[in-house]
């Protein structure tokens, strides 16, 4: 592959970005920083989550840990109660689990090379760049989101970004016009640039620096591009799930660390199988509680994770004594203290129809 694939020279491209930067370029809280850590924490939120998302937990995450020492000295249960609200929890332990691998295996301070930076959890190729660039002025090529999509529209690419070969090609782009100078300031304009002009639908095209030279806009294609890339049919699992009220106050229980949603708070519930019957799995999921009183039903909530979809059918049931369970295990909630906690995805729905019904 050669320089032509663009269609005008990587020097002109940045030089019109940078002054549009220069003009248009966002005020976050970890802009105008050089700190790997702030710069790092910054990047693993906003994977896959909105700034406006981000800033507050951003301030509150540096508030209650402003070093990496105190990051990884903290219990992995703090973090991900602290993380509470912001979703893909997997950050909040790859962020744990990184902070003690700088401590032990980098000596505190954080490597600028991008393949040490690949070494630590939950960073892959676009965020070590980011960090190699923004943070030590290291000439790192990324492809987050936002800068996939407007390299798929400056270049007009013509097949979906996910492909082995799309993904290539891609890779190929940003290191070309990834500048030798100014790339702190490249960075973070490129990825502006996605965020706010050449967003997913109706992009800004009148405001782009690139709009008299991106072939997508010659070629009418601004809206068609990126190409989708076909859905995958995936699973559907059941399960009962049981809203057990005592005295105002319901129970839940925090998984274990390690594993699929690990460390996030759930309410009680069982697998149901396509050979097995609903309402004989919630007698045992009673049983297990030594509920014997009737439950009512509230409905039901669907939720789609990575590779399977959830279906939750959930009932409610008040008793009068708190049952004998595992110490430890188990905590009893509040309805303003469940608002709090880091329930996982598909509970956090059984939690709104909770609050729907006033209970």
């Amino acid at each position: 592959m050669s320089l032509t694939d663009f269609p005008a020279s990587p020097t002109e491209l940045v030089t019109r970005l940078l002054a549009w930067y220069g003009r248009s370029g966002r005020d976050l809280p970890w802009r105008n920083c050089r700190d790997p850590y702030r710069i790092w924490l910054s990047e693993v939120m906003l994977q896959q989550t909105t700034v406006a998302a981000v800033i507050g937990y951003y301030l509150r995450f540096l508030e209650r840990f402003p070093t990496v020492d105190g990051l990884a000295a903290a219990p992995l249960e703090d973090v991900i109660d602290l993380w509470a609200g912001l979703g893909y929890y997997s950050r909040a332990r790859n962020l744990h689990a990184a902070a003690k691998l700088i401590i032990n295996d980098f000596g505190g301070a954080f490597p600028a090379d991008v393949d040490d930076l690949q070494k630590l959890p939950g960073v892959g190729r676009s965020t070590a760049g980011a960090i190699s660039a923004l943070a030590f002025d290291r000439q790192a090529p990324i492809l987050d989101g936002n800068v996939r999509r407007v390299l798929c529209r400056l270049c007009a690419l013509q097949e979906p970004p996910r492909t082995t070969s799309a993904e290539k090609q891609l890779w190929h782009w940003s290191e070309q016009i990834t500048p030798t100078e100014y790339v702190h300031d490249y960075t973070q304009a490129i990825m502006d640039l996605g965020a706010t002009v050449c967003v997913p639908r109706n992009p800004l095209c009148g405001d782009c620096p690139w709009s008299e030279i991106c072939l997508a806009k010659k070629s009418g294609l601004e809206n068609q591009l990126p190409l989708k890339q076909p859905s995958k049919k995936i699973p559907t699992r059941v399960e009962v799930t049981l809203l057990l009220c005592c005295r105002g106050r319901y129970l839940a229980r925090r998984r274990p660390v390690e594993g699929f949603l690990g460390g996030l708070w759930e309410f009680p519930a069982m697998a149901v199988t396509t050979d097995e019957k609903q309402e004989e799995k919630l007698s045992l999921l009673c049983t297990d509680f030594g509920c014997g009183v009737e439950v009512a039903s509230l409905g039901k909530i669907e939720h789609v994770y990575s590779h399977f979809r959830l279906k939750a059918n959930i009932y409610r049931a008040e008793i009068d004594d708190q049952p004998r369970i595992a110490e430890g295990e188990y905590r009893w909630f509040s309805l303003e203290e469940l608002k709090k906690i880091a329930l996982h995805g598909a509970h956090k729905k059984v939690l709104v129809t909770l609050v729907k019904i006033g209970a």
